[in-house]
């Protein structure tokens, strides 16, 4: 019986690529064309379309890794993951010392998709937001932080593909302004929604990141009243230390 032959032998070759990152991250490309057995020209080809789809991130130091639009192709154990039933525990642990909303959110089409709320148990104000609502990426503190982790490829695919709609007087409407405040999340780990999205509403976000791939974020909400400078900086330390106990379980 005659052995069929493949069709596409270019999704050969990136997988073979693919593969190669899967296991040896940060690889020039010298690395890759002799791992892959390709010749330098070709695989620059291959990876140049792979970054320009998100599925491979190209760092400054002209390395390479899987992009984190890959997270519908990881590993099984991530993919079967349920994030809202694997984070609850740290969130709530996280509410006991802030006693304030918070989301956890995942990307979806180019927005946050809310997955689980959380709401204060001391508090009389209550934030309008519910599971399944989406907020933009650009203007929403949980959008930012995921901006903030994605290759470059993608945030400029991002913001030549969305209209930065003005929803309230506060929204970042100027691309360069919002690249300049994804470099400064980028730093910071945090990202910050100050009456962008709803007035009179302050929201500081973080990403999720399991084995170099975005998880989702969370974020903590409130009326802009309530925060000052030390219950600022009390949230952010909170938040991160939130953040690094889940992305560690997550990324066992």
């Amino acid at each position: 019986m005659e052995k069929k032959k493949p069709y596409g032998t270019v999704l050969i070759k990136a997988a073979a690529i693919l593969d190669f990152l899967s296991n040896n991250p940060d690889s020039i490309l010298q690395a890759i064309t002799e791992g892959t057995k390709m010749t330098s020209s070709t695989t620059l080809k291959i990876l140049d379309t792979l970054v320009m789809i998100g599925y491979v991130n190209k760092k400054n130091d002209k390395s390479y890794s899987l992009g984190s639009k890959l997270i519908r192709y990881a590993n099984q154990n991530l993919e079967q993951l349920d994030l809202v039933a694997v984070t609850q525990p740290y969130l709530e642990s996280l509410q006991e010392h802030v006693d304030e909303t918070i989301h956890l959110g995942i990307l979806a089409n180019q927005e946050i998709l809310y997955v689980n709320k959380l709401e204060p148990k001391n508090q009389t104000i209550r934030m309008s937001s519910k599971v399944g609502v989406t907020r933009p990426l650009y203007n929403s503190a949980m959008g930012k932080a995921v901006l903030a982790e994605l290759p470059v490829a993608e945030v400029e695919r991002y913001l030549e593909e969305n209209e930065l709609i003005p929803y309230t007087e506060e929204t970042i409407t100027n691309p360069l302004k919002l690249r300049k405040e994804i470099e400064k999340v980028q730093l910071e780990k945090v990202a910050f929604d100050d009456e962008e999205v709803e007035r009179d509403i302050f929201c500081i976000g973080t990403a999720i990141v399991a084995n170099e791939v975005v998880v989702g974020a969370f974020s903590i909400s409130m009326p802009k009243y309530r925060i000052n400078d030390k219950l600022k900086e009390t949230i952010i330390h909170e938040i991160l230390e939130a953040k690094a106990t889940i992305e560690k379980n997550l990324s066992k």
